[in-house]
């Protein structure tokens, strides 16, 4: 039940026009406080705080209201029944939308034949926890991995590969696709071949042209080549697929990228010639975005390079025309490093001008970086860039480290999960838009604002359950505790807490909800002793009740982060 929604829908209709409805930070005064008194003082020209008095006793008629009091000026706070929330309050279901929406969400975006790195840990972890929470409320979604396999890597790496293995037939104009080369791959090799090929182009003309002239053949269809590109692809996506459970994100709908949006060029290239959008400048093919409203610098679109190559602005156009085609979604949202901005900017121009797709229906979330206790990009001891990889096993020595000095003795897939947790709730923990520090010690604590703080709470109230050894069933009447009524109004809460998220595209919104959660369920847990040999029946029955839609709900929020709950810790 969304009880803020329910109290503020019937105080409405009550007095008959809209008026604000808030929470209270303090609730030792009301469960909910409202202007409704300022709002119909304007009305009707009296001073609220008399108008207030007139409210009183019609608030006090609707049938979920305990007690109503005048603050400050006017403002009116209402107290709910406790038998009204010991009713209402019920374990999150899977909500349906009176308007469900298609939506597109572009994450992930990992690249062939190189490591994953700390970029990509934000955008699968936000994008994920987005799309759950976007399912939950009863919307369809596709996602996305918009994988990099198009453009001057795939070059690069094809180039390197060449040059360590001159003798293999890929490199044959000639080569015949039905050929079987006995060649194989390692995988920790093949993430070393783009920065050692990158880096030796700079210093060698001839090998970045060579790379150039292979890109160019592999775009066109060159057989050898696609031949050795498809070898190293099933690597890289074996690898992607492997980090995608690592992190326990959803399965991708599609892994595609560069190369699959490639095929709709001649297409969007027909479209945009149409409508006379595309013009030569210096060489190269360009569209024109900026508008006469523009303060700022809005550089063109470029649809072609001056050597007339496919560039990563024109596949994400018809990356964007293939969405269309596939999915037909309501909104397509991207979740990129905030420093993407301007580029998406210029795509959703280009394709509404284009006619390909309406720009009001886009959407780009932007996220920080992730930076170290000395407040630069977080590195790795011997100082390079951190891989994914790197942070999980980093998470992972911290937690087996913690572990061990407290004296526990837990399993390694034990382990695993909390240092996830204490991963993804951290990062989930901060706004989207803004920075935030890694520190291995601080969010792998079993204590505070972590993700291993906020397993502990599950696992310990799930003990609890399981112990019981009884059946459980809501009362029909108890009287509640100050612990047990804030822990159940935080329970009626979730709803609310979750359409936000949503509608704010606030995925920090659930993990806070999920702490301040686990405050008020140790404070029950301490405070309201359940399975004591001392606890009349009928009050362990009513405490167990509310112990099972704190666990329901707190497991709910759990899975909605992407994070697991361990059998014991």
């Amino acid at each position: 039940m969304n009880l803020y929604k329910y109290v503020s829908d019937k105080i409405n209709k009550k007095l008959g026009f809209e008026a604000k409805l808030e929470v209270p930070k303090n609730r030792d005064f009301g469960d909910f406080s409202t202007n409704a008194a300022m709002v119909g003082a304007k009305i009707a020209g009296k001073n609220p705080r008399e108008l207030a008095n007139e409210y009183l006793p019609l608030l006090k008629e609707l049938d979920f209201v305990s007690d109503v009091s005048i603050a400050g000026p006017g403002f009116i706070n209402i107290k709910i029944k406790d038998d009204f929330i010991l009713q209402n309050a019920s374990a999150p279901k899977q909500m349906s939308s009176e308007k469900p929406l298609v939506i597109d969400m572009d994450y992930g975006a990992y690249n062939v034949a190189k490591s994953l790195h700390i970029g990509h840990l934000r955008t699968s972890i936000v994008g994920d926890t987005f799309n759950r929470i976007t399912k939950f409320l009863g919307h369809k979604t596709f996602s996305w991995n918009h994988i990099g396999d198009w453009g001057k890597p795939m070059g690069l790496i094809i180039a390197w590969i060449e040059r360590l293995h001159p003798e293999l037939p890929y490199f044959q104009d000639d080569f015949d696709p039905e050929k079987t080369v006995d060649y194989e791959i390692n995988e920790k090799e093949l993430n070393t071949y783009y920065p050692l090929a990158s880096s030796f182009a700079k210093e060698n003309p001839e090998f970045q042209a060579r790379a150039q002239e292979i890109k160019a053949k592999f775009q066109a269809g060159h057989p050898g080549y696609f031949a050795l590109y498809e070898k190293f692809l099933s690597i890289s996506l074996r690898t992607m697929n492997n980090t995608v459970q690592r992190l326990n994100i959803l399965p991708f709908d599609y892994d595609l990228g560069e190369r699959n949006a490639a095929k709709y060029l001649k297409d969007v290239e027909q479209i945009l010639n149409e409508k006379h959008m595309i013009f030569e400048n210096e060489g190269a093919q360009i569209i024109n975005v900026k508008k006469d409203t523009d303060n700022a610098p809005m550089p063109p679109y470029m649809w072609r390079d001056s050597r007339g190559a496919d560039t990563y602005d024109s596949t994400d156009l018809a990356a964007v025309y293939c969405r269309k085609i596939k999915d037909n979604p309501d909104k397509i949202i991207y979740f990129t490093d905030l420093r993407q901005s301007l580029h998406f900017e210029q795509l959703f121009r280009a394709a509404d001008m284009s006619g390909i797709y309406p720009y009001e229906k886009f959407e780009h979330i932007g996220y920080g970086t992730i930076n170290g206790k000395d407040g630069k990009p977080f590195k790795t001891r011997d100082g390079n860039a951190a891989g994914l990889d790197d942070i999980i096993d980093i998470a992972n020595d911290a937690v087996a480290a913690r572990v061990t000095e407290s004296g526990k003795k837990l399993d390694e897939e034990t382990i695993k999960i909390i240092a996830l947790a204490a991963v993804k709730f951290n990062d989930l923990l901060h706004d989207v838009k803004s920075d935030y520090i890694f520190d291995p010690a601080s969010i792998t604590s079993f204590e505070g604002k972590t993700g291993p703080y906020i397993l502990y709470t599950a696992v310990r109230l799930n003990s609890v359950l399981k112990r019981s050894n009884t059946n459980i069933s809501k009362p029909e009447h108890f009287d509640l505790s100050i612990e047990e009524r804030n822990l159940l109004i935080e329970i009626m809460d979730f709803e609310k807490t979750i359409l936000s998220a949503y509608e704010n595209r606030a995925t920090d919104m659930i993990a806070n909800y999920a702490y301040d959660l686990c405050q008020l369920i140790n404070n029950f847990y301490h405070n309201c002793p359940i399975l004591r040999d001392d606890i009349p029946e009928d009050i362990k029955a009513g405490r167990l009740y509310i112990a099972k839609l704190a666990f329901d709900t707190l497991s709910t929020a759990i899975d909605l982060m992407g994070l697991k709950i361990p059998s014991e810790m």
